[in-house]
């Protein structure tokens, strides 16, 4: 599956999903777009799922429009620390994931 970890997340999260394809927002230059312009783009180039800490997303945008589906996850930061131990969660949900959905992913 290809993933992209949204800019607020550390890119060192896509070792915990092994078997998949993670690239950051970051490191693929995509830095700054705001989500409209992620979420198109991101489908455009066959990402499957956005991992984000956004909480702002679900109420900005239509995520149904979109061909890929979303992850938020809630931790007490975007730490590595705080957001490694919710990778499990993560790669269990990616099994039955559906295009079009977010799935809040909690501690």
């Amino acid at each position: 599956m290809k993933i992209l970890l949204d800019e607020n997340l550390d890119r060192r999260l896509g070792r915990n999903l092994p078997g998949h394809l993670v690239e950051s927002v970051p490191l693929i230059g995509w830095a700054g777009l705001k989500n409209g312009q992620l979420l198109p783009r991101a489908a455009e180039n066959h990402f499957e799922v956005l991992i984000t800490m956004d909480g702002n997303l679900p109420h900005q945008q239509n995520l149904q429009k979109h061909r890929i589906a979303v992850i938020g996850l809630r931790a007490p930061s975007n730490r590595l620390a705080d957001t490694q131990p919710l990778m499990p969660s993560v790669l269990k949900l990616l099994t039955q994931i559906q295009v079009g959905t977010l799935t809040i992913v909690s501690g």
